[in-house]
């Protein structure tokens, strides 16, 4: 599986580019799945359904299936939080795997960016971020893209990881 990043501060704009490269790539016949990093504690499942009860009752592992999809839970319980490359097997295979955030990982990334957050630019400092979307006119030596411009972002994911 081939493997691109999207990276960027908060409020940058990474799920709605995630979304839009996702349809963009998907529309083009190829199969993507991602991976989206979290800091912060969020939980899928919903207090009262059978699924959460297994879970707070000590199940290592509920298995949820329904008609339309179905969704694996691992709670840790203590134990460290596992790599990227320890989740990455974990998927079935596919011909790209959009990752949302893991910005210390060193597979490749375009970083999203928007002038409003008064953030700097993270790629001056991270050396896996090839190219940067932003919505405005940032200077960087990396190539850059318009935050909105889905298609030639995809374009230039498509041709780093050879697809």
């Amino acid at each position: 599986m081939r493997l691109y990043g999207v990276t960027g501060t908060k409020d940058s704009g990474k799920t709605g580019l995630m979304e839009r490269l996702v349809a963009e790539i998907t529309g083009r016949g190829l199969t993507v799945s991602t991976v989206k990093h979290a800091h912060h504690d969020t939980d899928i499942d919903q207090p009262g359904r059978d699924s959460h009860r297994h879970r707070t009752a000590g199940a290592s592992e509920v298995l949820l299936a329904t008609p339309n999809r179905w969704a694996l839970m691992h709670e840790l319980r203590g134990a460290p939080e596992p790599s990227l490359d320890d989740l990455l097997p974990r998927l079935s295979p596919v011909d790209l795997v959009l990752v949302e955030g893991y910005k210390g990982a060193p597979h490749p990334k375009i970083e999203a960016h928007r002038i409003a957050t008064g953030r700097p630019l993270l790629s001056p400092e991270n050396g896996s971020i090839r190219a940067v979307a932003s919505d405005s006119d940032v200077a960087t030596a990396l190539p850059r893209f318009h935050l909105d411009d889905t298609s030639a972002i995809a374009d230039f994911i498509l041709a780093e990881v050879g697809l």
